[in-house]
């Protein structure tokens, strides 16, 4: 019988049964990602209503604060899909029968 001969790995990797974790592998688990995510919404929210206070002031541009706006307006409706996403998977997964 002849036994396959598998790929060396690089130094440094985990051994071929084991999965490297998102902190070995040098990534971020999800829950820093989404925490991440939802600061750089809320910094688009406060630039958003820093432009609004400016254009009312009569300072800032009227564009400028609209862009931050929508800016604002788009990143707030993507985060609120990825929540749904996540709600969604969480309620299939409660669902299966174990």
């Amino acid at each position: 019988m002849v036994k396959e001969i598998g790929g060396i790995a690089p130094p440094g990797s985990p051994p071929a049964g084991k999965p490297a974790s998102p902190k070995e592998a040098g990534g971020r688990s999800f829950g820093e990602f989404l925490s991440e995510s939802l600061r750089k919404v809320d910094a688009l929210q406060k630039e958003a209503d820093a432009a609004v206070a400016r254009a009312a002031a009569g300072e800032g541009d009227i564009q400028e604060a609209m862009v931050a706006i929508e800016k604002a307006d788009v990143a707030f409706k993507l985060m609120m899909e990825i929540r749904q996403k996540i709600l969604d998977a969480y309620q299939e997964i409660m669902r299966m029968q174990v």
